[in-house]
């Protein structure tokens, strides 16, 4: 299995990666909330896509993308079981972050019409043992199954973009990125956005 975003991230320290997690949360307002054992810090385009990290106490990290226009979207499907094998191979207590907890922006419950568990949505499902980074085995399988790419059906380099794992990731690279894609009207907008961004890198220096 062979990814440039999950191989850049993979290479990246954990600190670094909560860094990121943390500064883009800031970035888009997700809120970062305390979960019982986990740390949730979130980020989402506004437009259906997500991504959701649980860093939790024990030094292991829960991270699910979504895509809202990918064949890994569940949504429709109103399939609990389904949508839980993708959670196999996970550890139990990671899982059990997204089990029966309230909705939120990024993440909706999917409900068991037998039992009324609920479980979040996910496309894709990955976690970090406290020393590597795992794919979980049930949406692998899934994907080796329906003959699906992994890493682009899941959302997982369209959502990762945003933190430039394996590239700067400084006020000055993402001014740059929000220039070249057209978002300033002229210099003093642009000014005034990388001073606020240089104050949201600051706060998780």
């Amino acid at each position: 299995m062979s990814d440039k975003t999950w191989d850049a991230l993979v290479a990246t320290p954990l600190p670094e990666v909560r860094r990121r997690a943390a500064v883009v949360d800031g970035l888009v307002g997700a809120a970062p909330v305390t979960v019982p054992g986990a740390r949730r810090l979130a980020w989402n385009d506004g437009g259906g896509q997500s991504a959701v990290w649980y860093f939790a106490e024990d030094g292991r990290v829960l991270l699910l993308t979504f895509d809202h226009e990918s064949e890994l979207n569940l949504y429709a499907e109103d399939d609990f079981a389904l949508q839980e094998s993708f959670y196999e191979g996970v550890p139990e207590p990671l899982v059990a972050l997204v089990r029966d907890r309230p909705e939120n922006y990024e993440s909706l419950n999917l409900t068991d019409p037998g039992t009324g568990r609920t479980i979040h949505y996910a496309g894709g499902v990955f976690w970090y043992d406290g020393a590597r980074w795992h794919v979980a085995d049930g949406v692998a399988e899934y994907c080796r199954e329906e003959d699906l790419e992994l890493f682009g059906e899941s959302g997982f380099d369209y959502c990762l973009g945003v933190y430039r794992f394996g590239e700067d990731f400084t006020p000055e690279a993402l001014s740059a990125l929000r220039d070249a894609n057209g978002r300033y009207a002229d210099e003093q907008e642009r000014e005034a956005d990388l001073s606020a961004l240089r104050d949201a890198f600051a706060a998780h220096e």
